[in-house]
């Protein structure tokens, strides 16, 4: 009787493993809607919409217009509150955010750069 139990446990465990799979997203998988994102990030949900107006995120939208955030969204929403808190006004966070986003470029690029001439060298 009890190696009927385990053949059946065991083949209930077999057929969950194969059912069951861990889904991987990445950090910009938009996931919440503003009411969880806004208590994620400990802001109200207007800051998040005056955040947006001025250009500072841009969360996906649904096909019914939903907003949604992504985990990349939130760090962003992070960034910008502290910038704000410490005394950055939103024009200058803004402006603070874009030279951020052209430094990661340009590093990008020289990188690249660096890695193709290492490579060349090799040949």
């Amino acid at each position: 009787m009890a190696a009927y139990f385990v053949h059946q446990l065991l083949t209930w465990i077999k057929g969950f493993e194969q059912t069951s799979r861990v889904v991987q997203r990445s950090e910009d998988t938009p996931l919440y809607s503003i009411a969880v994102a806004a208590d994620l990030a400990g802001l109200p949900q207007a800051t998040l919409r005056l955040y947006e107006r001025k250009g500072l995120i841009r969360p996906a939208r649904t096909d019914g217009g939903t907003r949604r955030y992504s985990e990349d969204d939130l760090a962003r929403i992070r960034q910008v509150a502290a910038l704000q808190g410490d005394g950055v006004n939103l024009a200058g966070i803004g402006m603070v955010l874009n030279l951020q986003g052209e430094n990661e470029v340009l590093r990008r690029e020289i990188a690249d750069a660096a890695a193709d001439g290492e490579s060349s060298r090799r040949e």
